[in-house]
């Protein structure tokens, strides 16, 4: 083996350790709906209104989620489910 498959070799084991570390810690997570604020949402609005991360337009959006340690979500006043369409 030479230097650049090396190389390949240990890039490629990195990024799947590092994919089974973020699978761990994704179980101990939960979407939290209503609690993001303007331009701090984790993904795609649950309506459809925009497909990223860090497009809400308003605080505590319905659609507007954001990742939290299970069983919070709630406690932080949102909810684990999204809202009906």
């Amino acid at each position: 083996m030479n230097k650049r498959q090396a190389l390949i070799a240990a890039a490629l084991v990195t990024v799947c350790a590092a994919g089974a570390g973020s699978a761990a810690a994704a179980d101990d997570k939960e979407k939290c709906y209503g609690i993001a604020k303007a331009g701090q949402n984790d993904c795609a609005a649950a309506n459809g209104a925009h497909s990223c991360s860090g497009q809400a337009k308003t605080d505590n959006g319905a659609a507007e989620w954001k990742y939290v340690a299970k069983g919070t979500c709630e406690k932080a006043g949102g909810k684990t489910a999204p809202p009906a369409k």
